[in-house]
C-alpha cells in the first residue's frame, strides 16, 4: 500500500481495528461511535508515525480527524509543506 493514497492507508488501519464495521471514506467516525479519547490519541500517533510528521497544534481538532477523507486531506496539507 502506497503512502500516495493516505485515505487508503487510514482506511486499512481503521478496518484492522474495527473489522466488523464498514466505513465509507466520507463517514463521520465520531458519529459512528468508534472514537473515544484513547483511540483519538492512537489515531493521531498512527498518522504522525506513518506519514512522518508531527501535527501542528492548529490541526489538533476534531474536524481534521472526522472521516477518512478528512484525515487524507490533513496528511496532504502536512506532507505538502514538508
Amino acid at each position: 500500500m502506497s503512502h500516495n493514497d493516505p485515505g487508503a492507508v487510514v482506511a486499512a488501519f481503521l478496518q484492522q481495528r474495527f473489522p466488523q464495521v464498514e466505513i465509507a471514506h466520507d463517514e463521520d467516525i465520531f458519529a459512528l461511535g468508534l472514537v473515544n479519547s484513547l483511540f483519538a490519541l492512537e489515531l493521531v500517533m498512527f498518522v504522525e508515525k506513518t506519514f512522518g510528521f508531527t501535527l501542528p497544534s492548529d490541526e489538533m481538532r476534531i474536524d481534521s480527524f472526522r472521516s477518512i477523507d478528512a484525515i487524507g486531506a490533513l496528511v496532504g496539507r502536512q506532507t505538502a509543506t514538508v
